[in-house]
């Protein structure tokens, strides 16, 4: 039993390097803008290779429960790391980061975030373990955190907030400026980060925020820690290409906010339910899909009015004339 454990974490962690240097090779390889079609592409890629996975497990472990634990993991990871795309675009916007540096951020950053996340999962896999009232702590910090992303529609994020950029600005030597796609430079035997680096480290931090939300809602629906974990890998390595799919289109479906404020309420709920009531996964691969189409044809429908054109708006001498 153990030497199959291994056997199947081993194959795992060769096989999610092996895509990433194919992925840092082919998309990454130079320093270049990530064109829509290319990143769909890829993206398209990503998606495929993560049921390709889950076909794999379905027959690997011979049944169907892993499989579906895996899919329905996969899609709240994937649904939720939407949010992620709208944070890195105001990171990019606020640190002024052209275009064809920003890949090899989300790269790099995405990678320390993986290995922040595995502990984050194994700590909490142990917790619930060992303490499975805390299940219900998690449960509750969904159903929370649902109702607030959906009160703070619209709200800015205050970088100038941001405890990584203020611990940085304060203790890390930096450069003026940026340094092409260099972290660090040396000059005068010191070595100095570059603002990139200091972009990298709130990029990493914030994803990791994210996960505080995004993991306990996989453990709403299993605490096996192959699929929790693989479920999350496979969901941020699609996540690079997505961003650069999605980062020009994200405000047309400005309802899609909602859709996943609803969907951290519903696996709140499934969590602080579980002891009480199953919900089966194919239930709740139902209803998350059901949320996201909803969100989605919603927006499409319904789409955001336009600013009000400020040539054809009255003068306050027009208003006295009037």
């Amino acid at each position: 039993m153990i030497t199959d454990q291994v056997f199947i974490w081993g194959a795992f962690g060769l096989f999610v390097v092996a895509m990433l240097v194919v992925d840092l090779g082919v998309l990454g390889g130079k320093n270049r803008t990530i064109g829509i079609k290319e990143a769909l592409v890829w993206s398209g890629i990503w998606v495929v290779v993560a049921l390709v996975f889950n076909v794999g497990i379905y027959f690997f472990f011979q049944g169907s429960e892993r499989a579906l634990n895996f899919l329905a993991g996969y899609l709240i990871e994937r649904a939720l790391s939407l949010d992620n795309i709208f944070v890195f675009l105001v990171i990019f916007s606020y640190f002024g980061v052209a275009p064809h540096l920003q890949y090899k951020v989300i790269f790099w950053g995405i990678i320390g975030a993986v290995v922040l996340r595995a502990l984050f999962i194994a700590a909490g896999i142990a917790l619930i373990a060992k303490f499975h009232w805390v299940i219900y702590i998690f449960g509750a910090l969904l159903v929370w955190t649902g109702i607030k992303m959906a009160l703070q529609k619209g709200e800015q994020i205050d970088l100038e907030q941001n405890p990584v950029v203020r611990l940085c600005r304060r203790f890390i030597p930096l450069t003026e400026g940026y340094e092409g796609d260099r972290f660090f430079v040396k000059r005068e035997g010191r070595r100095l980060a570059t603002p990139l680096f200091v972009v990298l480290l709130v990029v990493s931090v914030m994803d990791v925020v994210f996960a505080i939300d995004s993991v306990p809602a996989v453990f709403a629906i299993t605490l096996d820690p192959f699929i929790v974990f693989s479920s999350n890998v496979f969901a941020v390595l699609g996540l690079r290409a997505l961003y650069f799919a999605l980062a020009g289109l994200m405000q047309l479906f400005h309802h899609l906010h909602y859709g996943l404020s609803l969907i951290l309420v519903f696996v709140g709920a499934k969590m602080l339910l579980a002891d009480f009531y199953h919900i089966p996964t194919v239930v709740a691969l139902g209803v998350l899909a059901l949320i996201l189409a909803g969100s989605v044809v919603f927006s499409i429908f319904y789409p955001q009015p336009a600013p009000p054109d400020p040539v054809h708006q009255p003068t306050d001498q027009t208003k006295a004339d009037l």
